[in-house]
């Protein structure tokens, strides 16, 4: 039987998801209201959970910190310096990481969001200290590319705007595009035959589709 603080654990992750969606969409002006709507929880109990949004917003970007650190530690546990990277990025890419930007500036930054940035940082800069130890990374890219990188890459607006639109039919495509884009991109870190490409080349109805009127 679920406990209190596995139903707490759940709402958090729902709110997590629904947050990245939501600040993709509406920015820093992203409401709680819509959040609490596409987490599937009542604004009633998240209030009684957060008192105010900037409350809210701090616990968003401390389970984002977490998710950065676990997936950190897992590409850090493989024994394969240019794996541990790239699963890393790969990890945190699909994950959303880096829609919590648009409130950069916009909430106080808390003495425990800054203690797990720091330990995300350090966890970074080993996993590329390591690549670049093995040869297997550009002797060129920094420690802040990567995370430059994570962060443009970790939203879509491709397939953002077509699951807005509700084209089911084309999402698979577009999702196999990011994939491809995000290969190509890990690519470019590293010398050597690149990898192949997942999937088929997207069509010209990914771009072209999304200007038709609704």
């Amino acid at each position: 039987m679920a406990t209190r603080n596995d139903r707490a654990e759940r709402n958090d992750r729902a709110l997590l998801q629904a947050a990245r969606a939501v600040l993709a969409e509406d920015g820093a002006h992203a409401s709680v209201a819509t959040i609490a709507a596409r987490a599937g929880v009542g604004i009633g109990s998240l209030y009684r959970r957060y008192r105010t949004k900037e409350e809210l917003f701090q616990r968003l970007s401390v389970l984002s910190l977490e998710h950065w650190i676990e997936a950190a530690e897992q590409g850090l546990a493989d024994p394969d310096p240019w794996a541990g990277l790239a699963g890393f990025i790969k990890d945190s890419v699909e994950f959303g990481q880096g829609t919590m930007a648009p409130i950069a500036g916009a909430i106080e930054v808390t003495d425990e969001m800054s203690a797990k940035s720091r330990r995300g940082d350090d966890l970074l800069d080993a996993l590329v200290r390591r690549a670049h130890g093995a040869g297997t990374l550009r002797p060129d890219v920094t420690v802040t590319d990567i995370s430059l990188m994570i962060e443009q890459l970790g939203r879509s607006p491709l397939v953002d705007q077509l699951r807005k639109q509700g084209r089911d039919d084309l999402l698979p495509a577009a999702t196999q595009a990011r994939a491809r884009l995000i290969t190509i991109a890990l690519d470019g870190l590293r010398s050597g035959s690149p990898d192949r490409l997942p999937g088929d080349p997207p069509g010209e109805e990914l771009f072209i589709a999304r200007w038709a009127p609704s």
